[in-house]
């Protein structure tokens, strides 16, 4: 039962739009408290970093915050500093560090630097030294070799009468290379790293799974886990059924339909040929709108995955991608679909509880993350609360 209530003048936005998201904000709560179930123990956090994954970042932060999340993580500092608003007493953890020129950014809007390396964390004591003691987290590199000190470097750090004055971790954390792989050997190696920080640092924090690494089990959870994509209602795990509440549906608008004849071709570069009479949708929605060009149903690689391209969902059927994908339109095949049930300004399901995120994403050649991140601008935002 859908609990939002719209005005006429949202509506009026929505029904003119070329492009409409429609965002269930009480799945995205409800995503939230199944995560915090699957994590135990273990308190849970909400990564809302590259606008809450296309959702955005203030009804998102909003909606987690009022379901109980009270420790947030962003990749850059403006993004917290939108943020603090709308998590008024929560954590907020920056993963990509301090730099200078943004100190001001850090103290006026209480964010804690995710310190990633020697460089950081010498940059950090020198601004604490003038500013006054403030938290910090503390990356640890345990595999994945992309941020954080070395396991050396954190155990040396780990000793509080060794501690540099100034250095005030809450939080050491690492991250997970291949927890979507629950088979992969790399999970248990990284873990037992981890914990042998985790440990050192007995009287802070510990933070190693996201999304993924929540699936494994406890061993994987220490104190805080810092689910992502699965609150978007995106897949965390490979081969698994996944268990989330879609939360976005992309809907792209009919310009027109028109009907071509066997032989012909369809879109760029003539590599789609019509196998019999064909009535075709064109839709508003195009590689400019994140709809990427590999979803194409003709003439792109797609990287190996064996799909013939995307499809869409239209008039209750599947219809699929035809042609090339290009900036501003997408042509879908509607052959099979009853003459005359689809007309233009009827509205085609690009990914939702119909068509899911990660299938679609599959289709492309990529993740759920990629296209939930990869959403234009041009998209009508409609904000609803389902009930659980």
């Amino acid at each position: 039962m859908n609990a939002s209530v719209e005005t006429s003048s949202e509506t009026d936005e929505l029904a003119a739009a070329p492009l409409r998201l429609t965002i269930d904000l009480g799945a995205l709560a409800a995503n939230w408290r199944d995560m915090a179930e699957r994590s135990g123990s273990a308190r849970t956090a909400a990564v809302v970093k590259a606008d809450a994954y296309g959702v955005g970042i203030e009804d998102a932060g909003a909606t987690l915050y009022a379901a109980g999340a009270r420790d947030f993580f962003v990749a850059v500092p403006s993004e917290g500093a939108t943020l603090r608003a709308h998590v008024p007493d929560a954590s907020i953890f920056v993963l990509s560090g301090l730099w200078a020129g943004a100190e001001d950014i850090f103290f006026d809007n209480d964010l804690i630097p995710v310190i990633a390396s020697t460089e950081q964390l010498a940059f950090w004591l020198e601004i604490v030294a003038a500013r006054g003691a403030r938290p910090c987290a503390l990356h640890v590199d345990t595999g994945f070799n992309r941020l954080g000190v070395s396991v050396e470097e954190a155990l040396a750090l780990a000793d509080p009468a060794a501690r540099p004055t100034g250095f005030m971790p809450v939080l050491v954390l690492s991250h997970l290379a291949c927890g979507d792989d629950p088979a992969s050997p790399m999970n248990p190696l990284q873990c037992s790293l981890f914990r042998t920080v985790a440990e050192a640092f007995g009287d802070v924090e510990a933070s190693l799974s996201a999304s993924a690494g929540i699936f494994l089990g406890s061993d994987y959870h220490f104190g805080l886990t810092r689910p992502g994509i699965a609150l978007y209602g995106g897949a965390a795990v490979n081969g698994m059924v996944n268990p989330m509440r879609p939360v976005v549906t992309a809907e792209a608008r009919i310009l027109q339909v028109r009907q071509a004849k066997t032989g012909m071709s369809v879109s760029y570069g003539g590599t789609h040929l019509l196998a019999r009479d064909s009535n075709l949708a064109v839709a508003s929605v195009g590689y400019a709108d994140g709809y990427l060009r590999s979803l194409s149903g003709a003439g792109i690689p797609l990287r190996g995955t064996g799909i013939a391209g995307a499809s869409g969902f239209l008039g209750g059927h599947a219809v699929p991608v035809a042609g090339r994908i290009t900036m501003d339109m997408t042509i879908f095949d509607i052959t099979d679909l009853p003459e005359g049930s689809v007309a233009a300004g009827d509205y085609v399901e690009l990914f939702g509880p119909n068509m899911a995120l990660d299938d679609v994403a599959r289709a492309a050649g990529t993740i759920g993350y990629e296209m939930l991140t990869g959403l234009g601008l041009r998209y009508e935002r409609r904000y609803i609360e389902t009930e659980d």
